[in-house]
């Protein structure tokens, strides 16, 4: 009973600590209301200070989120739900502790902080997906079933669906087609479209669909001479479960992407072959900035960046989809937002191309959900920048994963080179 006394004294104590100061401040506004006639557009003012400059503020923010919300963050005009997403760390310790578990879980090469080379030389991906236990790959196949059954869906919701995804289409229909209002709700796109990492945050000013579907995204094929797109690869060595040499690797996949660009769809293109993860794959971003630096020096008709790489998963997941009757690997495109939760933005790592860069890869997987559903996974937003701040039209693309079979990625060059071109040509 003793016990009992002192844990419900000891709880109250902490509760008043940080109650009571606010309810002496509520009663001194009513007073001045009553007695020195403050209106309450001036107490609201006031209270807006003392929150911010009261010791007690911290009580209130964790207590009454909302009061702390409307102070604090009104200047801004973000949403509470955005505020709310932002600080549900501190707001809730127990979710900050189970975003921090969700990292160690992060699957593949794409979840795995070893991009981090852009700020701080990182580790090799390959060790950090070697010491990976049993139990997080498990956890990691979850997510990835989770992951592609949430882009099957996509298939299945409004509109004229093709219900069999992958199913055989004639040549430039659509199996689907995307509600333009719907895409518009902050909640409906992010559930439809994306999977941010636990490293880092969106909102929906980042990521509003009707300001990303009026940027013009497309390129003249016939102005000028030179190359206008340019295909390379910071993971060149990345290979495919029956690779049997270099050719069978992301470098053999741009041979074929760059050919169908040109000879089906009459772009031109520099596929740049270097390769910037070797000895390892440390600072492979560092390395590669500044041959792409010299490459669109070199040639000022660049307009489309790509950097074509493969995934990384667990060993049981398989990323495969049917399309136009063929086993085809499913891409990924995948973003950095250069800002992490725990940093913020990041100022030494700034995009100024960010906003394009979102409407580019927002564009194409909305051609890809509708032209070839079940093709394209989630785009992916990640904490750096990965060297796509280069150019408005820069893209990463995940093609597949290890345990792809080469074929099954070649097949999956034939759709992006497709939805690349109704995107660039302006037909979708």
């Amino acid at each position: 009973m003793k016990r009992h006394w002192k844990k419900r004294f000891l709880y109250q104590r902490k509760w008043w600590a940080g109650t009571v100061p606010f309810l002496l401040f509520l009663a001194s506004c009513v007073y001045m209301m009553e007695t020195k006639g403050i209106t309450k557009h001036t107490i609201l003012d006031a209270a807006a200070q003392y929150l911010q400059a009261n010791l007690g503020y911290q009580a209130v923010k964790s207590c009454m989120p909302v009061l702390a919300y409307d102070a604090a963050f009104d200047a801004e005009q973000i949403t509470i739900y955005e505020y709310l997403a932002a600080n549900m760390d501190e707001l809730l310790p127990i979710y900050g502790y189970v975003r921090k578990q969700e990292q160690q879980f992060a699957m593949g090469e794409s979840g795995l902080p070893g991009e981090m080379e852009d700020s701080c030389g990182g580790g090799s991906i390959d060790a950090l997906s070697a010491g990976l236990a049993a139990e997080n790959k498990k956890a990691a196949a979850a997510q990835e079933k989770l992951d592609l059954q949430g882009t099957k869906q996509e298939t299945a919701g409004e509109g004229n669906t093709d219900e069999k995804a992958g199913a055989t289409l004639a040549a430039g229909d659509k199996a689907k087609r995307f509600s333009r209002q719907k895409l518009n709700d902050f909640d409906y796109l992010i559930q439809n479209f994306y999977r941010v990492d636990s490293t880092t945050t969106t909102n929906s000013k980042q990521l509003n669909a009707a300001k990303m579907l009026a940027k013009d995204m497309s390129i003249d094929k016939n102005k000028q001479d030179g190359p206008q797109i340019l295909i390379y690869h910071t993971h060149s060595q990345e290979r495919f479960a029956d690779s049997k040499d270099a050719s069978e690797s992301v470098v053999g996949l741009g041979d074929r992407l760059a050919e169908l660009l040109e000879q089906t769809y009459g772009y031109k293109v520099l596929h740049h072959k270097g390769r910037y993860d070797l000895p390892d794959r440390d600072n492979a971003y560092s390395r590669a900035a500044p041959a792409l630096e010299t490459l669109l020096k070199e040639n000022p008709g660049i307009q489309v960046v790509i950097d074509l790489h493969r995934d990384g998963v667990a060993e049981n997941t398989r990323l495969v989809e049917k399309v136009n009757g063929k086993d085809t690997a499913t891409i990924m495109f995948f973003n950095g937002l250069s800002h992490t939760t725990a940093q913020g933005d990041i100022s030494y790592l700034y995009n100024p191309n960010l906003a394009d860069n979102l409407a580019f890869s927002f564009q194409l997987q909305l051609a890809a959900a509708e032209y070839y559903p079940g093709f394209s996974r989630f785009i992916y937003l990640k904490g750096y920048r990965y060297n796509l701040h280069y150019l408005p039209k820069s893209l990463l693309v995940e093609v597949g994963a290890q345990t792809n079979t080469y074929q099954e990625v070649q097949n999956a060059m034939e759709p992006l080179a497709d939805v690349l071109d109704k995107v660039l040509s302006g037909e979708n």
